[in-house]
């Protein structure tokens, strides 16, 4: 359903990784009388936020329950494992998983990426976040494996990271409930997608309007002409300005389809031709 009635503000979501700045900038630039309030939520509460209306819209990680929420898939980051700087698999500029068969990897509770099997060796205990679960690598517990983004967004001095070539990747989308897509959503939607600031694409369109300010489509006054103005522009077949200069039917236009029969440019009915003097 798309809303009429636009909300004071447009709230937006977004999980840690996620960096909206530029759609942002935009939207301020597009719509500087519509606030974009931004929530940042834990990547396993962004559907919650959304679906109990505490967010017109969010930035969030696939997968989400498409029944109840709308998305559409932005981008997928690639999948990197941090380590210690002085580690052993920073001699290559990528690894795959069996790479790291031996050693132990971290798995948080807030862990975003779908695996079905866990690589390497399990930790005693699961670290609450992914940000205690840097701390452990950065004190040599073990590895961690994140989207790029976690990773520069937990960045330290004393850690790096490579790519992991063959690990499940995260995929980031734009959601919404089903039942809430309103015209700034689609506002929001036309952002992340790159279109113009004059597409309606999405939007409702308001009807055309002619020269005289008439929607397009309204019935027209000229198909009822007022009586005793027989000089008007009527769309009659004898077309044309006919006022009272004209003293006998006009030579040419009064059969065929000529301009000067609705009302055109041409006196007497002729494209642009004026009766011949005799």
């Amino acid at each position: 359903m798309t809303g009429s009635e636009a909300p004071p503000s447009f709230r937006l979501a977004y999980v840690p990784g996620v960096t909206p700045d530029k759609w942002v900038r935009i939207w301020n630039e597009r719509l500087p009388d519509v606030p974009l309030v931004l929530t940042q939520v834990p990547a396993a509460e962004a559907a919650g936020v959304l679906l109990g209306g505490d967010a017109d819209a969010g930035l969030v990680r696939l997968p989400v329950d498409r029944t109840a929420l709308s998305a559409i898939p932005l981008y997928t980051e690639t999948t990197v494992v941090l380590v210690p700087k002085d580690h052993l698999v920073t001699a290559a500029d990528e690894v795959s998983v069996g790479d790291i068969a031996e050693e132990i990897v971290l798995h948080p509770l807030d862990d975003v990426l779908d695996w079905e099997r866990l690589p390497g060796r399990p930790a005693l205990e699961r670290p609450a976040t992914t940000a205690d679960a840097v701390e452990l690598v950065a004190a040599g517990i073990g590895v961690l494996l994140v989207p790029l983004s976690l990773a520069r967004l937990h960045h330290r001095k004393d850690l790096t990271y490579r790519t992991v070539t063959d690990a499940p990747e995260s995929s980031v989308a734009l959601s919404w409930p089903e039942d809430a897509h309103t015209d700034r959503v689609e506002d929001f939607i036309g952002i992340v997608r790159g279109r113009t600031v004059n597409s309606t694409r999405g939007r409702r369109p308001e009807p055309a309007r002619s020269k005289g300010g008439r929607a397009e489509g309204a019935p027209s006054a000229r198909g009822k002409p007022a009586a005793g103005k027989a000089g008007g522009r009527t769309g009659g077949a004898a077309g044309g300005k006919t006022g009272g200069k004209q003293t006998g039917s006009a030579r040419r236009g009064t059969g065929g389809s000529h301009r000067g029969a609705s009302g055109g440019k041409g006196r007497g009915g002729g494209r642009g031709g004026r009766p011949r003097q005799r």
